[in-house]
C-alpha cells in the first residue's frame, strides 16, 4: 500500500567495478555460475547481500544438497557435486540419513565456498544488495547496488540473475509471472538442535521406523508418489507433534508442524530440522518476510518443547541455531524462451540445447518422486533466457516453468546445474562476441564437458 509519492533527486553514482560476467546472488545457482564462468576464462564478479556465499546452504541452513540420491540415480555432477565432495574433504559434511549423499555443514560450507571463490580468481562483492538494473535500451549493462558505502554501480558485458526471485529480470522489464500467494509452496524456518542422546534417539527411530507413506495425511503432508517411494525409510517426525496437539501443548491449528531431520552427530547435534512450514508467505514482500520470520521462530520453540516431551533422546535437547533467514521455495519466475513443463520432468524431456541433466526428482506441490530407477531429464539452455531483455541470463529457481516442473528445478542441486550452464554460456557469449540468444550451443556443451558436466 502506497501512502503517496516522493521524488528522489538525481544523483551521480560511482562505478566501482567493471567485468565480463556479473552474477547477482551466490546461492547454489549463483555460486556455480560465477565459478563456471571464471573457469571458462573470463573476468567475473559476484554480488551477495550477506557476508557469506552459498545462499540456501549457508544462509538458510538447507544442508541436504542431494538427499534424493540412491544407487540408480543419474546426475549431471559438475560444480553441484563438487560442493559436496569439497565439503566432505574439508570435514564439513557427514552422511545423510535417507540417501547415499553427504549432508553439508551449513557453517563449515561457508569456508568451503570461501576457498572455491578465492581459487577461481573472481571478484567477490559481499554485503551489497541489488537495487536496480542499468539499461541501454533493452540490454542490461550492469546493476546498481546498495551497501554501507551507499549506492554503487557495477558494469558488465553479461549479467546473470541468481537472486532466486528474478529480481534483476523483473526490474529490467523482462516478462515474469508469480504463483498466487495462496498457492505458493510453503516457506520454512530451518534450525538445528544440540543435546540429543544419539543412542536413545536412534533406538526410538528404529523401534518405530517411518516411511514416505507416513507423509500422507494432515497439514502440509498430503503427497502423491509413484508408489515405489511408499515403503522406503524416511527420517520423518510427526507423532510427537500430534501428541502435543492432543495434550494442548501446540494449538490444533498448527498441524503443519512435521517433517524430517538430516543427520545426528556423535556430539548430540541433530541438524537440518525441516519441521516448520509457513503458508501464504510471499518472499518478495518484506512485510511477509518479517511476519513469518517471527512466526517461524515461535513455532520452532513449540516444536522443540514437543520433541523434549515426546521424542526419545530429545529430553535434554536445546536450540543450537536458526538459519540466518527464512527459506523461500517459490516466488517470481521468468517467462523464458522455453518454459519447462510437468511432462518434461516426469517423462525424461530431451533437448538439443541441453546444458545439463537432472534426475527424476520431484518434491513439491503435493508430489514426491525419488530418482531410484535411473530416469532423468535434460535442461535446455532456452530455459535460462528471459523474454524482453538482452545480455541477461537467469539461473536457479526463477527459471521458467509450470508448478510441477518447478517442484523439480527449484531444488538446490538443480539450481547448481542451471547456474553452471549459465556461467559457461555467458563466458562463451563474451569470448565469441555473440548475443546470448545466438551463441553456438556446441561450444557451451564442449566447455560443460570439459568442466565435468553430463548433459546427455
Amino acid at each position: 500500500m502506497s501512502l503517496g509519492k516522493i521524488v528522489e533527486p538525481a544523483r551521480e553514482i560511482d562505478i566501482v567495478h567493471q567485468c565480463d560476467v556479473l552474477v547477482i546472488g551466490s546461492g547454489p545457482g549463483g555460486l556455480a555460475a560465477a565459478l563456471a564462468a571464471a573457469r571458462a576464462g573470463v573476468d567475473v564478479a559476484m554480488v551477495e547481500r550477506f557476508g557469506c556465499f552459498g545462499g540456501n546452504i549457508t544462509v538458510v541452513g538447507v544442508e541436504g544438497m542431494a538427499w534424493y540420491r540412491h544407487e540408480q540415480t543419474v546426475e549431471a555432477n559438475g560444480i553441484g557435486r563438487e560442493f559436496e565432495d569439497r565439503a566432505k574433504a574439508m570435514g564439513a559434511a557427514v552422511p545423510e540419513s535417507q540417501s547415499i549423499s553427504y549432508e553439508l555443514d551449513s557453517e563449515g560450507f561457508k569456508v568451503v565456498a570461501d576457498r572455491m571463490v578465492k581459487e577461481s580468481g573472481m571478484r567477490a562483492m559481499a554485503h551489497r544488495h541489488f537495487a536496480a538494473p542499468l539499461m541501454d535500451g533493452d540490454a542490461v549493462i550492469g546493476v546498481v547496488v546498495e551497501s554501507k558505502a551507499g549506492r554503487e554501480a557495477i558494469l558488465a558485458k553479461r549479467v546473470i540473475d541468481a537472486t532466486g526471485d528474478a529480481d534483476v529480470a523483473h526490474r529490467a522489464g523482462a516478462a515474469t509471472f508469480m504463483t498466487p500467494k495462496e498457492k505458493m509452496m510453503a516457506a520454512s524456518v530451518m534450525f538445528h538442535l544440540a543435546g540429543v542422546d544419539k543412542a536413545k534417539f536412534m533406538a526410538g527411530v528404529q523401534s518405530d521406523p517411518q516411511t514416505y507413506r507416513d507423509w500422507a495425511g494432515g497439514g502440509e503432508w498430503n503427497i502423491e508418489t509413484s508408489g515405489k517411494e511408499d515403503a522406503m525409510f524416511s527420517p520423518f517426525i510427526k507423532k510427537p507433534f500430534q501428541k502435543a496437539i492432543e495434550d494442548g501443548l501446540i494449538p490444533a491449528s498448527l498441524n503443519t508442524i512435521a517433517g524430517t531431520w538430516g543427520a545426528l552427530h556423535d556430539t548430540g547435534e541433530l541438524t537440518y530440522m525441516n519441521l516448520i512450514h509457513l503458508d501464504n508467505c510471499d518472499g518478495t514482500d518484506p512485510d511477509d518476510l518479517t511476519r513469518f520470520e517471527i512466526e517461524g521462530r515461535r513455532q520452532t520453540m513449540l516444536a522443540i518443547e514437543a520433541l523434549r516431551r515426546y521424542m526419545p533422546g530429545c529430553e535434554g535437547a536445546r536450540l543450537r541455531n536458526f538459519g540466518m533467514t527464512i527459506g523461500i521455495r517459490d516466488t517470481r519466475k521468468i517467462d523464458a524462451a522455453y518454459n519447462m513443463t510437468g511432462n518434461d520432468v516426469r517423462e525424461q524431456g530431451r533437448f538439443e540445447d541441453s546444458i545439463g541433466i537432472y534426475p527424476e526428482f520431484i518434491d513439491g506441490y503435493g508430489i514426491l518422486i525419488l530418482p531410484t530407477t535411473g530416469r532423468y531429464f535434460q535442461l535446455p539452455y532456452r530455459n535460462l533466457l528471459p523474454k524482453g531483455v538482452r545480455n541477461l541470463l537467469v539461473a536457479g529457481r526463477a527459471t521458467g516453468g509450470d508448478t510441477v516442473s518447478h517442484a523439480a528445478t527449484r531444488n538446490m542441486s538443480c539450481c547448481a546445474v542451471t547456474g553452471q550452464g549459465a556461467g559457461i554460456a555467458a563466458a562463451i557469449s563474451v569470448k565469441s562476441g555473440r548475443e546470448l540468444d545466438r551463441i553456438d550451443i556446441a561450444l557451451v556443451q564442449a566447455e560443460l564437458k570439459r568442466q565435468g558436466v553430463r548433459y546427455t
